[in-house]
């Protein structure tokens, strides 16, 4: 069973990108089941071509739930992909309630980013949902064609996935299987989170639970969550997007193992090598923000998606467009509600702009959506030439990335040239030239500062030791000038009279002062 299990995680075959891709039972291998169209002429049963409202056109994939098919809906005229349970499980009364339940949870998301639920009902004993068509294919299919992404497309990608999670939590919903294969990106490069609810609802009734991996894949759940499934909450969600990112960026994931036990067990220890030590030009913030998401305990998670996407957003990295899929849409991220400002320019997205920006059908571009070819040294001095739009290249230049020596070119057969001569980065260019130039000078004027600060402090750390110094002098020539004068007054107390008697002798005064009187020699 455990085998079973990681089969959903082994390589899978790249899909084209003209392929149609189903929903919410997107690309795997031991899902995926080739149909076997009967030859002309051949006998077989009779398969049924229409339920309710819905016209099938063609199967699209199988998995553990039931078949998934291209239809259309047509009251409303539109294509839609058809999930219908199998038979064995549209005989669990238990099971087709909690379908149609998480059906209807799932329908009152409503996000750009979600893939949305048209409708859950039954048709002769078929009981089917109605979801969201995708004209794309699944991460984990770009991943299995490109290996890992740039930096800035996977982050570009975990902040729209953590905008729709963080919808989807706010009406109490969690999701329990974020990994690459939920994750579709469209033809024009919007990301969309499929499989709400309904890979709950799956998962819940059939081989997980039993098999003791918990609800979701194993190679991307949180720790808690392959413990009971039942007892899990937003933050889980946030663990598995974070596993997923780690994906995008390094090309493998942070734990492996041969069978979901050893998985499990790696995951509790929750030592894996960190995805800057595996690219080095994952930015140091982005492999901390990794680390605070793929927490093992919970707590030490990141409580919220708006705090991972203030994180997020704040390195400045993240593309405005998907750069490998051809023809993609700008799209801002990271901010509260519906995409209104085109970041980088703070543009207004709808505010009219000259017709030479807009679209063939009429829509207007945003001015950020034009995409260069920059030619730039990382920093390692590794020389780097990638597809950046004006939004994208503008945040680089404020974020130091690219410098003044960076060049960039309009087409592939263009010539390179400066950054700074282009309208679009002149102001940018000059504004960081500026920015480094007065940092320059800011840094001279600290390290004046400094230095005039560091004699300050040693002038006053000597200080008290001269002013105690001269004080101590002070004293003692005080205390020796009175010390000698004692002396003086004490020898003339002591022998004073006795000089004095000895000087008035020889003067020849007596003690009374009266003369003495002069001896004659004898006639």
């Amino acid at each position: 069973m455990q085998r079973e299990l990681l089969k959903t995680v082994v390589s899978r075959r790249p899909k084209t990108h003209t392929e149609p891709s189903p929903v919410s039972e997107h690309p795997r291998r031991d899902a995926n089941v080739s149909e076997n169209p009967q030859k002309p002429g051949a006998q077989g049963p009779t398969r049924v071509q229409q339920l309710g409202d819905f016209e099938l056109k063609k199967k699209l994939g199988k998995g553990g739930m039931g078949e998934v098919f291209l239809a259309k809906q047509v009251s409303l005229d539109r294509l839609v992909a058809l999930k219908t349970l199998s038979k064995e499980l549209s005989k669990k009364e238990d099971f087709v309630k909690r379908f149609q339940r998480e059906a209807r949870s799932m329908a009152k998301l409503d996000h750009v980013n979600v893939v949305k639920v048209y409708a859950v009902d039954s048709f002769k004993g078929i009981h089917y949902a109605a979801i969201e068509y995708v004209d794309g294919q699944s991460v984990q299919a770009w991943l299995d064609q490109l290996e890992r992404f740039a930096v800035g497309d996977a982050v570009h990608i975990a902040i729209i996935c953590a905008e729709a999670l963080r919808h989807a939590h706010d009406q109490n919903m969690v999701h329990r299987d974020i990994k690459p294969d939920n994750i579709l990106l469209t033809r024009k490069g919007v990301v969309k989170v499929a499989d709400f609810g309904l890979a709950k609802a799956m998962d819940e009734d059939v081989s997980m639970t039993q098999s003791g991996t918990g609800l979701g894949t194993p190679l991307y759940m949180a720790p808690e969550q392959a413990r009971n499934a039942k007892h899990v909450d937003h933050r889980s969600d946030i663990y598995a997007l974070g596993a997923t990112l780690y994906h995008m960026l390094v090309g493998k994931l942070p734990f492996t193992g041969t069978t979901a036990l050893e998985l499990i067990i790696a995951k509790e220890k929750g030592s894996y090598p960190s995805a800057r030590s595996l690219r080095s030009d994952v930015p140091e913030r982005l492999d901390l923000i990794i680390d605070k998401m793929m927490a093992k305990e919970p707590n030490h998670r990141y409580k919220t998606c708006d705090e991972l996407i203030k994180d997020l957003t704040a390195l400045g990295v993240h593309n405005d467009a998907i750069s490998f899929v051809d023809g993609a849409e700008p799209v801002p991220v990271g901010h509260t509600g519906s995409a209104s400002i085109a970041l980088g320019t703070g543009t207004a997205v709808g505010k009219t702009l000259p017709s030479s920006q807009k679209s063939q059908s009429g829509g207007v571009v945003p001015a950020t959506s034009r995409v260069w070819y920059v030619q730039f040294e990382d920093a390692k001095g590794n020389s780097l030439v990638e597809k950046h739009t004006t939004g994208r290249v503008l945040k680089m230049i404020a974020a130091g990335t690219l410098t003044a020596k960076a060049k960039a070119k309009a087409s592939a057969d263009g010539t390179y040239l400066p950054l700074a001569q282009y309208p679009e980065f002149t102001d940018a260019v000059q504004a960081q030239l500026a920015h480094k130039t007065a940092a320059i000078r800011k840094e001279d004027m600290n390290s004046l500062y400094a230095k005039v600060a560091k004699a300050e402090k040693n002038r006053h750390k000597w200080r008290w030791l001269k002013d105690m110094f001269r004080g101590v002098v002070g004293w003692t020539s005080l205390i020796l000038w009175v010390a000698g004068i004692g002396v003086v007054v004490w020898l003339v107390v002591q022998f004073g009279g006795a000089y004095v008697e000895r000087a008035a002798s020889g003067l020849g005064f007596n003690r009374s002062g009266d003369a003495a009187p002069v001896e004659t020699p004898e006639q």
